[in-house]
């Protein structure tokens, strides 16, 4: 009775440990490849529970979401044979499980090692296709879309897909720094001294133009005004010919002018008058 009891008992444990064997558990952020006799068979990429056959078929997980590579900094070259340092790092990710284990045994190592080597010669030849200045200047996003271009679809065979290539550091090194940025500003100081020279030269044609044009019209206006003023002269001249044009009123604008002269000379302070005494304004002194 005693040994049934025992033979129960571990026919439950071994029936609880082929049901254990034969599920397998599938994580939001994993792929799991199964495997027939190391060979794999199918591969699972959906999160939840799967069966697979008891000691025949073993599992392998590979990872889904987003890998971080950082490359090692490196020397590379630029097309006037100036030595760069590149410190860069690529996002990727597994994009086809059964390629990948299929080319790379599964190996997210062996992985690394190829987004390396293409990466590595893609910044290698964009590098060298530009001078230094030119490398400097294309950290704004140039060199990447070069990078990414140049590495096209050569992942694909290892089921990877490259999603972002960024370098975190492209620099000089300390040895030569200084003398390159001090070059570079030297550069740049001559440009602008070419600019401000050329914007003086033409704000000096467009004052002398301006100058001209400014002394033509005012000399306009002022022959303008001379043809205006003699003509209101002579207007001025006509209209007194015919208010005085008969005897008694010429007298009285010759008594007129007289009293202007002498209002004009009256002036100031301490003045004396003489008059003759067959002067029209004496007589009207004396009451005559």
């Amino acid at each position: 009775m005693k040994g049934k009891k025992i033979g129960i008992l571990i026919g439950v444990a071994a029936v609880i440990v082929a049901v254990g064997a034969s599920v397998t558990v599938t994580q939001q952020n994993e792929y799991k490849l199964i495997r027939q006799f190391g060979k794999v068979d199918r591969v699972i990429s959906s999160s939840g529970i799967s069966f697979k056959i008891p000691f025949i078929e073993s599992t392998q997980s590979l990872p889904k979401e987003t890998l971080l590579y950082d490359l090692a900094a490196s020397d590379v070259i630029t097309k006037d044979k100036k030595t760069m340092i590149s410190d860069s790092y690529v996002l990727w990710k597994i994009s086809d499980p059964l390629k990948f284990a299929q080319t790379l045994n599964s190996s997210v190592e062996s992985g690394e090692s190829r987004i390396n080597t293409a990466v590595y010669n893609a910044t290698k030849n964009a590098i060298s296709s530009m001078s230094q200045d030119q490398v400097i200047t294309s950290r704004d996003g140039e060199l990447s879309d070069m990078v990414m271009e140049a590495i096209g679809t050569n992942m694909d065979q290892y089921g990877i897909e490259l999603l972002k290539f960024e370098t975190k550091q492209l620099d000089l090194p300390d040895d030569n720094k200084e003398a390159v940025y001090e070059r570079m500003i030297s550069e740049r100081d001559n440009i602008a001294a070419t600019y401000k020279a050329e914007g003086n030269s033409e704000a000096k044609v467009i004052r002398n133009k301006t100058d001209k044009e400014v002394a033509i019209q005012i000399s306009d206006a002022k022959k303008q005004a001379e043809i205006l003023e003699a003509e209101g002269e002579q207007e001025y001249m006509k209209i007194l010919a015919q208010a005085y044009g008969e005897e008694d009123r010429s007298e009285f604008y010759s008594f007129v002018r007289s009293l202007d002269a002498l209002k004009t000379s009256m002036k100031g302070e301490d003045k004396t008058v003489i008059l003759s005494a067959d002067s029209p304004i004496a007589q009207i002194f004396e009451g005559k």
